[in-house]
């Protein structure tokens, strides 16, 4: 039986617009979190938890031009995971794609500012689906904005924490520095990369994903990051599927 798609709801109002500052970074480390908020478009089959906040440095963009952009892609982007999940059923996480939108309306960048998803094929496909939406102008100038999307789990997993991330990858994380060698790689080297990856049976990992709010990944980049990381030694977590979080390039 074919999973249904996830709805992606956009909420109606504008909750916040600014100018100066931008939205790039972490909410926690800014001052004013009213100038630099993100906008949020819940994705799920209940009603928005949240509305959407657009900001950026100079300009804005108007609610009603984000929602125009986003509607006909709202099945591709659902697609996305169903295509793809498969019998992973342990698959989910939370995912913030975001664009930096030129003042003609044109798009100057798309990144996965945040995902804890750890399926990079998913990511990769959403990100190609953002690639293809297009936009009005912003008001005021070059604009950004984000939207969250949640894919919910149908499987359990465990969580193991960030020692116990960093102890069970250990040196292995340096084999993603040859991945900025790769002839296809065109884009400058990664940032604040987390990676998300789920580990099974005898300590072969099963999955694995990246986001950067820094970083637009290049695509040649985390493929080759991907089967670097497929092929890790870890830890068994005894008959059940592990999930951790690490950092690249190691803090």
């Amino acid at each position: 039986m074919t999973r249904a798609a996830p709805a992606l709801g956009l909420a109606l109002a504008l909750a916040a617009a600014a100018c100066g500052g931008s939205s790039g970074g972490k909410p926690a480390a800014q001052p004013d979190e009213a100038r630099t908020r993100t906008p949020r478009v819940p994705v799920g089959d209940g009603e928005p938890e949240d509305g959407v906040v657009i900001a950026s440095e100079h300009g804005r963009m108007d609610t009603a031009v984000v929602e125009a952009g986003i509607e006909p892609h709202k099945a591709g982007l659902g697609a996305c995971y169903t295509s793809r999940v498969g019998a992973r059923r342990w698959l989910g996480g939370r995912v913030s794609i975001h664009w930096d939108i030129k003042r003609d309306g044109t798009i100057a960048a798309v990144k996965l500012a945040e995902s804890d998803l750890g399926a990079w094929p998913i990511e990769k496909c959403l990100l190609e689906v953002a690639r293809a939406a297009t936009f009005g102008k912003p008001i005021g100038g070059d604009a950004d904005f984000a939207i969250p999307l949640e894919f919910s789990a149908r499987g359990r997993h465990a969580d193991w924490d960030e020692a116990g991330a960093q102890k069970a990858v250990g040196r292995q994380l340096a084999a993603l520095d040859a991945c900025m060698k790769a002839k296809e790689v065109k884009g400058p080297a990664p940032d604040d990369v987390t990676i998300t990856l789920y580990v099974g049976p005898q300590g072969k990992p099963q999955s694995v994903g990246f986001a950067s709010p820094k970083s637009v990944l290049d695509d040649a980049w985390a493929d080759c990051a991907e089967k670097a990381a497929l092929a890790w030694k870890l830890p068994d977590p005894k008959g059940e599927i592990a999930k951790l979080a690490i950092r690249y390039p190691a803090p």
